[in-house]
Protein backbone atom coordinates (compact mmCIF):
# COMPACT_ATOMS: atom_id res chain seq x y z
CA UNK A 1 0.00 0.00 0.00
CA UNK A 2 1.13 3.62 -0.41
CA UNK A 3 1.23 5.94 2.52
CA UNK A 4 2.81 9.37 2.39
CA UNK A 5 2.04 10.06 6.03
CA UNK A 6 5.07 8.20 7.34
CA UNK A 7 6.36 11.23 9.24
CA UNK A 8 9.57 12.03 11.08
CA UNK A 9 8.38 15.14 12.97
CA UNK A 10 10.69 18.16 12.57
CA UNK A 11 13.92 16.16 12.33
CA UNK A 12 16.27 17.01 9.51
CA UNK A 13 17.11 14.03 7.31
CA UNK A 14 19.95 14.04 4.86
CA UNK A 15 19.11 12.96 1.33
CA UNK A 16 22.24 10.90 1.04
CA UNK A 17 21.76 7.67 -0.95
CA UNK A 18 21.00 4.39 0.78
CA UNK A 19 24.04 2.75 2.15
CA UNK A 20 23.16 -0.80 3.25
CA UNK A 21 25.82 -2.55 1.20
CA UNK A 22 28.60 -0.59 2.87
CA UNK A 23 27.20 -1.57 6.25
CA UNK A 24 27.11 -5.22 5.29
CA UNK A 25 30.83 -5.18 4.67
CA UNK A 26 31.59 -4.01 8.22
CA UNK A 27 33.78 -6.62 9.93
CA UNK A 28 31.49 -6.82 12.99
CA UNK A 29 28.63 -9.28 12.55
CA UNK A 30 25.58 -7.17 11.64
CA UNK A 31 22.09 -7.28 13.13
CA UNK A 32 19.74 -8.43 10.39
CA UNK A 33 16.47 -6.50 10.26
CA UNK A 34 13.69 -7.35 7.79
CA UNK A 35 11.47 -4.54 6.48
CA UNK A 36 8.18 -5.90 5.09
CA UNK A 37 6.05 -3.31 3.28
CA UNK A 38 4.52 -2.95 -0.19
CA UNK A 39 5.38 0.76 -0.34
CA UNK A 40 8.81 1.45 -1.88
CA UNK A 41 9.01 4.85 -0.20
CA UNK A 42 8.77 3.21 3.23
CA UNK A 43 11.85 1.13 2.41
CA UNK A 44 13.75 4.16 1.17
CA UNK A 45 12.94 6.35 4.18
CA UNK A 46 13.73 3.49 6.62
CA UNK A 47 17.10 3.00 4.92
CA UNK A 48 17.79 6.69 5.18
CA UNK A 49 16.84 7.04 8.85
CA UNK A 50 18.79 3.98 9.94
CA UNK A 51 21.94 4.71 7.96
CA UNK A 52 24.91 4.42 10.31
CA UNK A 53 22.81 2.89 13.11
CA UNK A 54 24.81 0.63 15.48
CA UNK A 55 23.96 -1.34 18.59
CA UNK A 56 26.74 -2.69 20.82
CA UNK A 57 29.29 -1.98 18.11
CA UNK A 58 27.43 -3.98 15.47
CA UNK A 59 25.83 -2.33 12.41
CA UNK A 60 22.47 -3.09 10.80
CA UNK A 61 21.95 -5.10 7.66
CA UNK A 62 18.49 -4.34 6.27
CA UNK A 63 16.62 -6.98 4.30
CA UNK A 64 13.65 -5.93 2.17
CA UNK A 65 10.44 -7.74 1.27
CA UNK A 66 7.44 -6.20 -0.55
CA UNK A 67 4.86 -8.85 0.30
CA UNK A 68 4.12 -11.47 2.94
CA UNK A 69 5.07 -14.22 0.50
CA UNK A 70 8.44 -12.61 -0.23
CA UNK A 71 9.06 -12.17 3.50
CA UNK A 72 8.45 -15.90 4.13
CA UNK A 73 10.95 -16.78 1.40
CA UNK A 74 13.54 -14.45 2.92
CA UNK A 75 13.09 -15.91 6.40
CA UNK A 76 13.40 -19.45 5.06
CA UNK A 77 16.80 -18.53 3.63
CA UNK A 78 17.99 -16.41 6.59
CA UNK A 79 17.69 -17.90 10.08
CA UNK A 80 19.36 -15.13 12.08
CA UNK A 81 16.97 -12.22 11.51
CA UNK A 82 16.74 -10.29 14.76
CA UNK A 83 13.76 -8.08 13.96
CA UNK A 84 10.99 -7.86 11.37
CA UNK A 85 8.98 -4.64 10.96
CA UNK A 86 5.80 -5.75 9.19
CA UNK A 87 3.07 -3.74 7.49
CA UNK A 88 -0.41 -5.06 8.24
CA UNK A 89 -2.15 -4.29 4.92
CA UNK A 90 -0.29 -5.49 1.85
CA UNK A 91 -1.57 -7.99 -0.75
CA UNK A 92 -4.60 -8.41 1.53
CA UNK A 93 -6.05 -6.51 4.46
CA UNK A 94 -4.58 -8.99 6.97
CA UNK A 95 -1.47 -10.14 5.07
CA UNK A 96 0.82 -8.89 7.86
CA UNK A 97 -1.19 -10.63 10.56
CA UNK A 98 -1.12 -13.92 8.66
CA UNK A 99 2.64 -13.53 8.19
CA UNK A 100 3.14 -13.05 11.94
CA UNK A 101 1.12 -16.20 12.64
CA UNK A 102 3.13 -18.17 10.07
CA UNK A 103 6.47 -16.96 11.48
CA UNK A 104 5.58 -18.17 14.97
CA UNK A 105 3.78 -21.41 14.09
CA UNK A 106 4.84 -22.72 10.68
CA UNK A 107 8.42 -21.41 10.68
CA UNK A 108 8.71 -21.87 14.48
CA UNK A 109 10.88 -18.76 14.75
CA UNK A 110 10.44 -17.72 18.38
CA UNK A 111 13.53 -15.55 18.84
CA UNK A 112 12.84 -12.99 16.13
CA UNK A 113 11.20 -9.80 17.41
CA UNK A 114 8.09 -8.72 15.49
CA UNK A 115 6.77 -5.16 15.21
CA UNK A 116 3.55 -4.48 13.30
CA UNK A 117 3.27 -1.11 11.59
CA UNK A 118 0.16 0.18 9.84
CA UNK A 119 -1.22 3.26 8.17
CA UNK A 120 -4.80 1.97 8.51
CA UNK A 121 -5.34 1.23 12.22
CA UNK A 122 -9.03 0.63 11.65
CA UNK A 123 -8.26 -2.54 9.71
CA UNK A 124 -6.50 -4.06 12.73
CA UNK A 125 -7.50 -2.62 16.13
CA UNK A 126 -4.48 -2.38 18.41
CA UNK A 127 -5.93 -4.12 21.48
CA UNK A 128 -7.14 -7.22 19.64
CA UNK A 129 -3.91 -7.48 17.61
CA UNK A 130 -1.69 -7.25 20.70
CA UNK A 131 -3.90 -9.81 22.46
CA UNK A 132 -4.30 -12.35 19.66
CA UNK A 133 -0.94 -12.24 17.87
CA UNK A 134 2.54 -12.98 19.21
CA UNK A 135 4.08 -9.60 18.44
CA UNK A 136 6.35 -7.33 20.44
CA UNK A 137 4.95 -3.93 19.47
CA UNK A 138 2.26 -2.31 17.33
CA UNK A 139 2.71 1.17 15.80
CA UNK A 140 0.73 3.55 13.67
CA UNK A 141 2.94 4.84 10.88
CA UNK A 142 1.98 8.43 11.64
CA UNK A 143 3.48 8.22 15.13
CA UNK A 144 6.80 6.65 14.14
CA UNK A 145 9.32 9.47 14.05
CA UNK A 146 13.01 8.90 13.34
CA UNK A 147 13.82 8.96 17.05
CA UNK A 148 10.97 6.60 17.87
CA UNK A 149 12.04 4.21 15.11
CA UNK A 150 15.55 4.08 16.54
CA UNK A 151 14.12 3.64 20.03
CA UNK A 152 12.10 0.70 18.73
CA UNK A 153 15.24 -0.87 17.28
CA UNK A 154 17.28 -0.42 20.47
CA UNK A 155 14.52 -2.02 22.51
CA UNK A 156 13.88 -4.88 20.06
CA UNK A 157 17.56 -5.69 19.49
CA UNK A 158 18.24 -5.62 23.23
CA UNK A 159 15.35 -8.05 23.72
CA UNK A 160 16.60 -10.27 20.88
CA UNK A 161 20.12 -10.24 22.33
CA UNK A 162 18.87 -11.31 25.76
CA UNK A 163 16.69 -14.06 24.32
CA UNK A 164 19.67 -15.37 22.34
CA UNK A 165 21.82 -15.35 25.47
CA UNK A 166 19.17 -17.28 27.39
CA UNK A 167 18.78 -19.74 24.52
CA UNK A 168 22.55 -20.18 24.19
CA UNK A 169 22.78 -20.75 27.94
CA UNK A 170 20.00 -23.31 27.72
CA UNK A 171 21.70 -25.19 24.90
CA UNK A 172 25.03 -24.95 26.69
CA UNK A 173 23.58 -26.33 29.92
CA UNK A 174 21.97 -29.16 27.94
CA UNK A 175 25.41 -29.95 26.54
CA UNK A 176 26.92 -29.84 30.05
CA UNK A 177 24.23 -32.24 31.29
CA UNK A 178 24.92 -34.52 28.32
CA UNK A 179 28.66 -34.30 28.99
CA UNK A 180 28.08 -35.19 32.65
CA UNK A 181 26.20 -38.33 31.60
CA UNK A 182 28.99 -39.09 29.15
CA UNK A 183 31.64 -38.67 31.88
CA UNK A 184 29.74 -40.95 34.25
CA UNK A 185 29.71 -43.67 31.58
CA UNK A 186 33.50 -43.61 31.20
CA UNK A 187 35.11 -46.86 32.25
CA UNK A 188 38.73 -45.68 32.31
CA UNK A 189 40.81 -42.54 32.74
CA UNK A 190 41.92 -42.83 29.10
CA UNK A 191 38.31 -42.76 27.93
CA UNK A 192 37.61 -39.91 30.35
CA UNK A 193 40.49 -37.84 28.96
CA UNK A 194 39.28 -38.33 25.39
CA UNK A 195 35.79 -37.32 26.51
CA UNK A 196 37.06 -34.04 27.98
CA UNK A 197 38.46 -32.97 24.62
CA UNK A 198 35.35 -34.05 22.70
CA UNK A 199 32.93 -32.36 25.10
CA UNK A 200 34.94 -29.11 25.33
CA UNK A 201 34.85 -28.76 21.54
CA UNK A 202 31.16 -29.68 21.48
CA UNK A 203 30.34 -27.16 24.21
CA UNK A 204 31.87 -24.33 22.18
CA UNK A 205 30.45 -25.63 18.90
CA UNK A 206 33.92 -25.90 17.37
CA UNK A 207 36.07 -28.55 15.73
CA UNK A 208 38.94 -30.01 17.79
CA UNK A 209 41.47 -28.22 15.59
CA UNK A 210 39.92 -24.84 16.44
CA UNK A 211 40.61 -24.95 20.18
CA UNK A 212 43.49 -25.66 22.54
CA UNK A 213 42.44 -27.72 25.55
CA UNK A 214 44.41 -29.05 28.50
CA UNK A 215 43.14 -30.76 31.67
CA UNK A 216 45.41 -31.48 34.62
CA UNK A 217 45.40 -32.47 38.27
CA UNK A 218 47.70 -31.34 41.04
CA UNK A 219 48.23 -31.08 44.78
CA UNK A 220 46.75 -27.86 46.24
CA UNK A 221 48.97 -28.20 49.34
CA UNK A 222 52.14 -27.69 47.30
CA UNK A 223 53.31 -24.16 46.62
CA UNK A 224 55.04 -25.14 43.39
CA UNK A 225 53.12 -26.40 40.34
CA UNK A 226 53.33 -30.17 39.89
CA UNK A 227 50.78 -31.28 37.34
CA UNK A 228 49.59 -34.62 36.04
CA UNK A 229 48.33 -33.90 32.51
CA UNK A 230 45.28 -36.09 31.82
CA UNK A 231 44.24 -34.61 28.45
CA UNK A 232 45.64 -32.19 25.90
CA UNK A 233 44.76 -31.28 22.32
CA UNK A 234 45.28 -28.55 19.77
CA UNK A 235 48.28 -27.11 17.98
CA UNK A 236 50.01 -30.48 17.86
CA UNK A 237 50.09 -30.93 21.63
CA UNK A 238 49.90 -34.44 23.07
CA UNK A 239 50.45 -35.94 26.51
CA UNK A 240 53.97 -36.88 25.46
CA UNK A 241 54.92 -33.29 24.68
CA UNK A 242 55.74 -30.44 27.02
CA UNK A 243 53.01 -27.84 27.41
CA UNK A 244 53.76 -24.41 25.91
CA UNK A 245 55.23 -22.04 28.48
CA UNK A 246 52.35 -19.48 28.23
CA UNK A 247 49.89 -22.27 29.08
CA UNK A 248 52.01 -23.42 32.04
CA UNK A 249 52.20 -19.81 33.26
CA UNK A 250 48.40 -19.49 33.22
CA UNK A 251 47.95 -22.81 35.01
CA UNK A 252 50.57 -21.74 37.56
CA UNK A 253 48.65 -18.50 38.15
CA UNK A 254 45.38 -20.40 38.76
CA UNK A 255 47.25 -22.73 41.14
CA UNK A 256 48.56 -19.73 43.08
CA UNK A 257 45.25 -17.83 43.07
CA UNK A 258 43.28 -20.99 43.96
CA UNK A 259 40.45 -19.85 41.69
CA UNK A 260 39.38 -19.72 38.05
CA UNK A 261 40.13 -16.71 35.88
CA UNK A 262 39.78 -15.76 32.23
CA UNK A 263 40.89 -13.54 29.37
CA UNK A 264 39.37 -12.54 26.05
CA UNK A 265 40.50 -15.68 24.24
CA UNK A 266 41.20 -18.15 27.05
CA UNK A 267 39.70 -19.68 30.18
CA UNK A 268 41.51 -21.27 33.13
CA UNK A 269 39.29 -23.26 35.46
CA UNK A 270 40.38 -24.21 38.98
CA UNK A 271 38.46 -26.54 41.29
CA UNK A 272 39.24 -28.73 44.27
CA UNK A 273 37.13 -31.75 45.14
CA UNK A 274 35.91 -32.83 48.58
CA UNK A 275 38.94 -35.13 48.83
CA UNK A 276 41.37 -32.29 48.17
CA UNK A 277 42.35 -33.09 44.58
CA UNK A 278 43.20 -30.01 42.52
CA UNK A 279 41.76 -29.88 38.98
CA UNK A 280 42.71 -27.35 36.30
CA UNK A 281 41.25 -26.83 32.83
CA UNK A 282 42.78 -24.54 30.20
CA UNK A 283 40.83 -23.76 27.01
CA UNK A 284 41.68 -21.20 24.35
CA UNK A 285 40.78 -20.45 20.75
CA UNK A 286 41.83 -18.07 18.01
CA UNK A 287 38.84 -15.77 18.53
CA UNK A 288 37.29 -14.15 21.61
CA UNK A 289 35.11 -16.02 24.08
CA UNK A 290 31.81 -14.36 24.90
CA UNK A 291 30.33 -14.16 28.38
CA UNK A 292 28.19 -17.26 27.82
CA UNK A 293 31.28 -19.29 26.82
CA UNK A 294 33.06 -18.33 30.04
CA UNK A 295 30.04 -19.22 32.20
CA UNK A 296 29.59 -22.58 30.49
CA UNK A 297 33.28 -23.44 30.73
CA UNK A 298 33.18 -22.63 34.42
CA UNK A 299 30.34 -25.12 34.99
CA UNK A 300 32.04 -27.61 32.66
CA UNK A 301 35.31 -27.42 34.60
CA UNK A 302 33.44 -28.01 37.87
CA UNK A 303 31.80 -31.12 36.39
CA UNK A 304 35.16 -32.39 35.16
CA UNK A 305 36.60 -32.13 38.68
CA UNK A 306 33.82 -34.21 40.26
CA UNK A 307 33.60 -36.69 37.38
CA UNK A 308 37.37 -37.18 37.30
CA UNK A 309 37.46 -38.07 40.96
CA UNK A 310 34.64 -40.60 40.49
CA UNK A 311 36.38 -42.19 37.50
CA UNK A 312 39.67 -42.24 39.40
CA UNK A 313 38.00 -44.02 42.33
CA UNK A 314 36.47 -46.56 39.94
CA UNK A 315 39.93 -47.11 38.46
CA UNK A 316 41.34 -47.69 41.95
CA UNK A 317 38.58 -50.18 42.73
CA UNK A 318 39.08 -51.91 39.39
CA UNK A 319 42.84 -52.06 39.94
CA UNK A 320 42.22 -53.49 43.40
CA UNK A 321 39.89 -56.13 41.97
CA UNK A 322 42.44 -56.99 39.31
CA UNK A 323 45.23 -57.20 41.86
CA UNK A 324 43.20 -59.40 44.20
CA UNK A 325 42.16 -61.61 41.30
CA UNK A 326 45.80 -61.99 40.24
CA UNK A 327 46.95 -62.64 43.80
CA UNK A 328 44.34 -65.35 44.35
CA UNK A 329 45.02 -66.89 40.95
CA UNK A 330 48.77 -66.77 41.52
CA UNK A 331 48.37 -68.36 44.95
CA UNK A 332 46.62 -71.32 43.35
CA UNK A 333 49.23 -71.55 40.61
CA UNK A 334 52.11 -71.44 43.10
CA UNK A 335 50.51 -74.24 45.09
CA UNK A 336 50.51 -76.35 41.92
CA UNK A 337 54.12 -75.27 41.31
CA UNK A 338 53.24 -73.05 38.34
CA UNK A 339 54.36 -69.47 37.84
CA UNK A 340 52.20 -66.46 38.64
CA UNK A 341 52.70 -64.98 35.18
CA UNK A 342 50.39 -67.66 33.81
CA UNK A 343 47.25 -65.99 35.20
CA UNK A 344 48.33 -62.56 33.89
CA UNK A 345 48.90 -63.99 30.42
CA UNK A 346 45.55 -65.81 30.47
CA UNK A 347 43.82 -62.58 31.58
CA UNK A 348 45.33 -60.58 28.75
CA UNK A 349 44.78 -63.33 26.16
CA UNK A 350 41.15 -63.48 27.28
CA UNK A 351 40.67 -59.72 26.96
CA UNK A 352 42.17 -59.69 23.48
CA UNK A 353 40.02 -62.63 22.37
CA UNK A 354 36.89 -61.01 23.82
CA UNK A 355 37.42 -57.68 22.10
CA UNK A 356 38.28 -59.27 18.75
CA UNK A 357 35.22 -61.52 19.11
CA UNK A 358 33.13 -58.34 19.31
CA UNK A 359 32.13 -58.24 22.96
CA UNK A 360 31.58 -54.77 24.49
CA UNK A 361 34.63 -53.40 26.27
CA UNK A 362 32.89 -53.67 29.63
CA UNK A 363 32.18 -57.39 29.14
CA UNK A 364 35.73 -57.99 27.87
CA UNK A 365 37.11 -56.23 30.95
CA UNK A 366 34.98 -58.41 33.23
CA UNK A 367 36.36 -61.56 31.58
CA UNK A 368 39.88 -60.19 31.95
CA UNK A 369 39.42 -59.57 35.67
CA UNK A 370 37.67 -62.91 36.29
CA UNK A 371 39.74 -65.28 34.16
CA UNK A 372 42.65 -65.53 36.68
CA UNK A 373 40.17 -67.34 38.94
CA UNK A 374 39.63 -70.19 36.47
CA UNK A 375 41.54 -72.73 38.58
CA UNK A 376 40.60 -71.47 42.04
CA UNK A 377 38.97 -74.85 42.76
CA UNK A 378 42.42 -76.49 42.80
CA UNK A 379 42.84 -75.35 46.40
CA UNK A 380 40.67 -78.38 47.30
CA UNK A 381 42.88 -80.87 45.41
CA UNK A 382 45.41 -82.78 47.57
CA UNK A 383 49.05 -81.86 46.95
CA UNK A 384 50.08 -85.40 46.00
CA UNK A 385 47.56 -85.35 43.15
CA UNK A 386 47.90 -81.69 42.16
CA UNK A 387 51.69 -81.83 41.89
CA UNK A 388 52.14 -85.37 40.63
CA UNK A 389 54.77 -85.18 37.86
CA UNK A 390 53.55 -88.20 35.93
CA UNK A 391 50.23 -89.25 34.47
CA UNK A 392 47.27 -89.49 36.85
CA UNK A 393 45.47 -92.74 37.58
CA UNK A 394 41.75 -92.85 36.71
CA UNK A 395 40.90 -92.30 40.36
CA UNK A 396 43.29 -89.37 40.65
CA UNK A 397 41.98 -87.89 37.42
CA UNK A 398 38.41 -88.09 38.74
CA UNK A 399 39.50 -86.10 41.83
CA UNK A 400 41.41 -83.65 39.66
CA UNK A 401 38.32 -82.96 37.55
CA UNK A 402 36.34 -81.87 40.62
CA UNK A 403 38.27 -78.58 40.76
CA UNK A 404 35.93 -77.03 38.18
CA UNK A 405 32.81 -77.56 40.29
CA UNK A 406 34.61 -76.68 43.52
CA UNK A 407 35.72 -73.37 42.02
CA UNK A 408 32.12 -72.64 41.01
CA UNK A 409 30.85 -73.43 44.51
CA UNK A 410 33.44 -71.13 46.09
CA UNK A 411 32.47 -68.14 43.93
CA UNK A 412 28.80 -68.64 43.02
CA UNK A 413 27.22 -66.89 46.03
CA UNK A 414 29.16 -63.65 45.66
CA UNK A 415 27.22 -60.49 44.74
CA UNK A 416 30.29 -59.07 43.01
CA UNK A 417 29.89 -59.30 39.23
CA UNK A 418 33.59 -60.08 38.73
CA UNK A 419 33.37 -63.05 41.09
CA UNK A 420 30.09 -64.11 39.48
CA UNK A 421 31.88 -64.12 36.14
CA UNK A 422 34.72 -66.04 37.77
CA UNK A 423 32.28 -68.69 38.96
CA UNK A 424 31.06 -69.26 35.38
CA UNK A 425 34.62 -69.42 34.06
CA UNK A 426 35.75 -71.84 36.79
CA UNK A 427 32.75 -74.09 36.07
CA UNK A 428 32.97 -74.11 32.26
CA UNK A 429 36.57 -73.62 31.16
CA UNK A 430 37.07 -77.39 30.84
CA UNK A 431 33.97 -77.90 28.69
CA UNK A 432 34.63 -78.71 25.04
CA UNK A 433 32.99 -77.43 21.87
CA UNK A 434 32.17 -81.04 20.85
CA UNK A 435 30.50 -81.82 24.19
CA UNK A 436 33.22 -84.17 25.47
CA UNK A 437 34.39 -81.88 28.27
CA UNK A 438 33.61 -81.74 31.98
CA UNK A 439 31.95 -81.32 34.44
CA UNK A 440 28.58 -81.10 32.63
CA UNK A 441 29.39 -82.10 29.04
CA UNK A 442 28.10 -78.83 27.57
CA UNK A 443 28.37 -78.42 23.82
CA UNK A 444 28.92 -75.49 21.43
CA UNK A 445 27.22 -72.27 22.44
CA UNK A 446 25.72 -73.94 25.51
CA UNK A 447 29.10 -73.05 26.99
CA UNK A 448 29.21 -69.44 28.15
CA UNK A 449 31.42 -67.27 25.91
CA UNK A 450 33.60 -66.43 28.95
CA UNK A 451 34.23 -70.13 29.51
CA UNK A 452 35.04 -70.73 25.82
CA UNK A 453 37.43 -67.78 25.75
CA UNK A 454 39.25 -68.73 28.94
CA UNK A 455 39.49 -72.39 27.85
CA UNK A 456 41.36 -71.41 24.68
CA UNK A 457 43.52 -68.82 26.47
CA UNK A 458 44.45 -71.30 29.22
CA UNK A 459 45.41 -74.13 26.86
CA UNK A 460 47.29 -71.81 24.49
CA UNK A 461 49.40 -70.56 27.37
CA UNK A 462 49.96 -74.10 28.64
CA UNK A 463 51.15 -75.18 25.21
CA UNK A 464 53.29 -72.12 24.43
CA UNK A 465 54.90 -71.70 27.86
CA UNK A 466 57.09 -73.75 30.14
CA UNK A 467 55.28 -75.47 32.98
CA UNK A 468 56.45 -77.53 35.94
CA UNK A 469 55.98 -80.78 34.03
CA UNK A 470 56.98 -79.81 30.47
CA UNK A 471 58.95 -77.39 28.28
CA UNK A 472 57.19 -74.98 25.92
CA UNK A 473 56.05 -76.50 22.66
CA UNK A 474 57.56 -75.08 19.46
CA UNK A 475 55.09 -72.62 17.96
CA UNK A 476 54.50 -74.68 14.74
CA UNK A 477 53.42 -77.59 16.97
CA UNK A 478 51.08 -75.28 18.92
CA UNK A 479 49.53 -74.00 15.71
CA UNK A 480 49.00 -77.52 14.37
CA UNK A 481 47.35 -78.57 17.62
CA UNK A 482 44.95 -75.59 17.56
CA UNK A 483 44.04 -76.39 13.95
CA UNK A 484 43.36 -80.02 14.91
CA UNK A 485 41.19 -79.05 17.89
CA UNK A 486 39.26 -76.27 16.11
CA UNK A 487 35.59 -77.23 16.32
CA UNK A 488 36.40 -80.11 18.69
CA UNK A 489 37.92 -78.78 21.88
CA UNK A 490 37.71 -75.08 20.99
CA UNK A 491 35.18 -72.62 19.58
CA UNK A 492 36.14 -72.48 15.85
CA UNK A 493 35.58 -68.72 15.60
CA UNK A 494 37.78 -67.99 18.61
CA UNK A 495 40.44 -70.34 17.26
CA UNK A 496 40.49 -68.45 13.95
CA UNK A 497 40.78 -65.15 15.84
CA UNK A 498 43.79 -66.38 17.82
CA UNK A 499 45.57 -67.88 14.82
CA UNK A 500 44.80 -64.80 12.71
CA UNK A 501 46.29 -62.46 15.30
CA UNK A 502 49.07 -64.71 16.57
CA UNK A 503 51.68 -61.96 16.74
CA UNK A 504 49.54 -59.98 19.20
CA UNK A 505 49.14 -63.00 21.47
CA UNK A 506 52.86 -63.76 21.34
CA UNK A 507 53.57 -60.15 22.28
CA UNK A 508 51.50 -60.68 25.44
CA UNK A 509 53.43 -63.88 26.20
CA UNK A 510 56.71 -62.00 25.85
CA UNK A 511 55.44 -59.12 28.03
CA UNK A 512 54.76 -61.48 30.96
CA UNK A 513 57.65 -63.95 31.02
CA UNK A 514 58.13 -66.73 33.55
CA UNK A 515 61.10 -65.54 35.59
CA UNK A 516 61.58 -68.72 37.66
CA UNK A 517 59.78 -71.81 36.33
CA UNK A 518 61.01 -74.19 39.07
CA UNK A 519 60.61 -77.31 36.96
CA UNK A 520 60.06 -80.44 39.01
CA UNK A 521 59.81 -82.65 35.96
CA UNK A 522 60.12 -82.22 32.22
CA UNK A 523 57.83 -84.41 30.21
CA UNK A 524 56.40 -84.12 26.72
CA UNK A 525 52.83 -82.87 26.51
CA UNK A 526 50.47 -85.69 25.53
CA UNK A 527 48.86 -85.41 22.13
CA UNK A 528 45.48 -84.76 23.74
CA UNK A 529 45.01 -81.54 25.68
CA UNK A 530 42.63 -83.35 28.01
CA UNK A 531 45.56 -84.12 30.31
CA UNK A 532 46.29 -80.42 30.75
CA UNK A 533 45.24 -79.37 34.20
Amino acid sequence: MTNNEFLFSQEVISSTAVHDEAQATTPALPWRVLIVDDDESIHQITNLVLRGFEFEGRPLHLLHAYSAREARETLLKTNDVALAIVDVVMESNNAGLELVKAIRTELAMMQIRLILRTGQPGEAPEESVIRDYDINDYKNKTEVTAIKLKTLLYSALRSYRDICIIDNNKRGLEKIIASTVSFLECESLTEFASNILNQAANLLGLEHSKIYCCAATGDPKRSDLALDIIAASGHGTSLDEQLPEPVVDKLRKAHQLKRSYQGDDYFVGYFTTSRGLENLLYVSKDSKFDQVDHHLLNYFASNIAVAYENVRLREIIKDSQRELSYILGEAVEKRSKETGSHVKRVANYSFLLATKYGLPNYEAEKIKLASPLHDVGKIAIPDQILNKPGKHTPEEWAIMRTHAEVGYQILQNSQNEILQQGAIIAFEHHERWDGAGYPRGLKGEEINIAGRITALADVFDALASERCYKPAWPMPKVINYLHEQKGQQFDPMLTDILLGSLDEFLAIRDAYPDTDPHFTALVDLPESAQTLQ
